[in-house]
């Protein structure tokens, strides 16, 4: 059952057909340290570093035509993001996916998932949304879309992802329903070692034994725990953290200490019972939203965010800081994707 992974990022699509028996083919993405990281964790998978945009479809993509089963993808969101001005209708990153379904129209794939955030529905009076329904449809395909969240698929995130699933001909395959079961930020990373802003290193063994199933899940095969790195925040950014009690936010601070923020949740600690909010790629900045430690003052590791993003302790990330932020941050996460293939080859097998 082959797949091909356009605008891959790191993997969080792909690995979550491969714990579902499927085999990655072909992944294309065009950051040049997202597309190490991915290959790096997947060696055996032909990488495509470049844009989309500039592919010859037929050359790069004429051996997989007609022997690919499924083609999944994010198509890049940023026009409709949630943080700052939204241009749709002006902003050509909202039209990525008319690339997508040219490479859909030649390679002929049997399923097609393709995710991208909840506005993609909702902008310009649904115009973008009717748009790719018409583009699905007019290739012979019958379309579900929804808004599903991570949460209720047993993903410790609040993380809702419009997904639309293809299927070609006119019988519909549905994307799976809610799963109900409940992991708490606490089942995550609970067994992770209590670092202080500026500790870790790359890799480490583990201090403590796997506290809950969660934990037993995503370390199994592990033997080192890496991006388990505390960021270095300054002393005035400890002595902030350090007036936040567990549960609190930047309601207890002082007046001379708020500042203005575009985020909510900023200056607030994750809550340990509870799931976390949406894993953003600035998750460790205190200002970014609620990505506070729910007990050190510190921000959360990349080991941390990969977690509540459900990426198991084998998958490493590689690169700058920061490219490890976006990689993480903009995953879907793998145990949504695995839901999702599992829909899908439960289909194929009927």
């Amino acid at each position: 059952m082959n797949v091909i992974d356009l605008f891959s990022g790191v993997g969080g699509l792909s690995l979550g057909f491969v714990q579902t028996g499927f085999n990655i083919v072909l992944a294309n993405e065009i950051d040049i340290d997202i597309a190490y990281s991915y290959k790096r964790n997947n060696p055996r998978v032909q990488m495509i570093n470049a844009d989309i945009t500039s592919l010859d479809i037929s050359s790069v993509f004429y051996n997989y035509r007609e022997k690919t089963e499924v083609i999944i993808g994010g198509p890049p969101c940023q026009g409709f993001s949630q943080k700052g001005s939204r241009k749709t209708i002006h902003d050509e990153r909202n039209y990525l996916f008319r690339y997508f379904s040219k490479v859909i129209e030649y390679v002929r794939p049997k399923y097609v998932v393709m995710e991208n955030v909840p506005n993609i529905l909702t902008a310009e009076n649904g115009m973008f949304k009717r748009e790719i329904l018409n583009l699905f449809c007019s290739m012979g395909y019958t379309v579900d879309c929804k808004i599903l969240d991570a949460s209720e698929y047993g993903v410790p995130q609040h993380r809702k992802r419009a997904i639309f699933l293809a299927k070609q001909g006119n019988r519909c395959c549905f994307l799976p329903p809610p799963l109900n079961e409940r992991v708490t930020i606490w089942d995550a990373i609970s067994d992770l070692a209590f670092l202080d802003s500026g500790e870790g290193t790359f890799s480490q063994s583990y201090p403590l034994k796997p506290m809950s199933l969660y934990q037993l899940k995503l370390r199994e095969n592990s033997h080192e725990l890496y991006n388990h790195i505390s960021t270095a925040h300054s002393k005035e950014s400890i002595r902030k953290m350090d007036l936040i009690p567990p549960g609190k936010g930047k309601e207890v601070l002082p007046l001379r200490d708020l500042t203005k923020s575009i985020y909510s949740g900023t200056w607030s600690r994750m809550i340990h019972t509870d799931q976390s909010v949406t894993i953003t790629t600035r998750y460790d900045t205190p200002s970014s939203g609620r990505f506070m430690h729910p007990f050190l003052n510190r921000c959360i590791t990349s080991r941390e965010a990969a977690r509540l993003q459900s990426f198991p302790d084998t998958f490493i990330f590689y690169g700058p800081k920061s490219s490890q932020m976006k990689q993480i941050g903009n995953a879907v996460p793998p145990i949504l994707s695995n839901a999702i293939a599992t829909a899908i080859k439960k289909d194929m097998e009927k």
